[in-house]
């Protein structure tokens, strides 16, 4: 049997004041108790949002039996829609008449 401790007094865990005893609390951690007891001002309640224990964590990483992907050469030709194109390039793409040129040429700059 423990005695009634009225008149008791403790030192809090952080902050280092004398409080009575009655008056510190412990202070928790993801619902759990980390063993400091407290004063009111630097009791920090548990934050739901750390609350790491409540969220799914299921990550699949494989899918059940599989297939092999048949379309994986089409999906990497470049191609455009019809209004646009008209004709095959060499890439395979339908961009004819859409082709672009560009020259490279000499820029002299004189200073006055």
């Amino acid at each position: 049997m423990y005695a009634q401790g009225k008149k008791a007094l403790a030192i809090c865990d952080r902050c280092g004041f004398t409080y009575r005893l009655k008056d510190l609390r412990y202070e928790v951690q993801n619902k759990v108790k980390n063993g400091l007891k407290v004063c009111y001002e630097c009791y920090d309640p548990d934050q739901p949002q750390y609350d790491v224990n409540e969220l799914s964590t299921i990550d699949p990483q494989s899918l059940y039996d599989p297939r092999v992907d048949t379309g994986e050469a089409d999906s990497r030709k470049l191609f455009a829609f019809n209004p646009i194109g008209g004709g095959v390039t060499s890439l395979g793409s339908k961009t004819v008449g859409l082709d672009i040129t560009g020259e490279i040429g000499t820029l002299s700059v004189s200073i006055t």
